[in-house]
């Protein structure tokens, strides 16, 4: 397994970024409680987001932008537990006008614990559905460009 930097790095069409499981990570029974698969899931976009050059702050005082999740499913294969170093791997697997379809994996080792599925939506100050500027769009292709992309229409 490749030592990753705290900040992530592209692989293999895919964004991965390290996480530790901390005590506060976890429940009663000492396994990492199921909704804290989501914080991981949202701290590894958001930092792929950061390594792309897009910080969601600036973008939303930019352009009034922000991103919501529109869609989640989460598949629990296996626990993880105190101290556990995973990996996020988090894949672009459709881009649609004001939408992103994702995939994400959460690891140890070469162990998949758990998968999601997200679709997120970019929305304007009111609310309403707001199309990714281009600029966007081509830093989130560059993540995997030998990758085949579906392009999503509105569902």
């Amino acid at each position: 397994m490749m030592k990753l930097p705290r900040e992530g790095a592209v692989a293999d069409g895919a964004f991965l970024y390290p996480v530790r499981v901390y005590y506060e990570d976890t429940d009663a029974a000492g396994l990492v409680y199921y909704a804290n698969y989501l914080k991981f899931a949202e701290r590894a976009r958001t930092e792929m987001l950061r390594h792309l050059g897009i910080g969601q702050e600036r973008l939303r005082a930019d352009s009034g932008m922000v991103f919501v999740v529109r869609r989640s499913t989460a598949d629990f294969l296996l626990p993880a537990r105190l101290d556990d170093d995973l990996v996020v791997a988090t894949r672009l697997t459709g881009l649609g006008a004001a939408t992103l379809d994702l995939d994400q994996e959460v690891r140890r080792g070469e162990a998949a614990l758990v998968r999601l599925a997200f679709q997120i939506a970019a929305v304007g100050p009111g609310g309403r559905p707001q199309r990714l500027p281009q600029t966007l769009r081509a830093a989130l292709l560059s993540l995997n460009e030998t990758t085949k992309m579906v392009t999503a229409h509105a569902r």
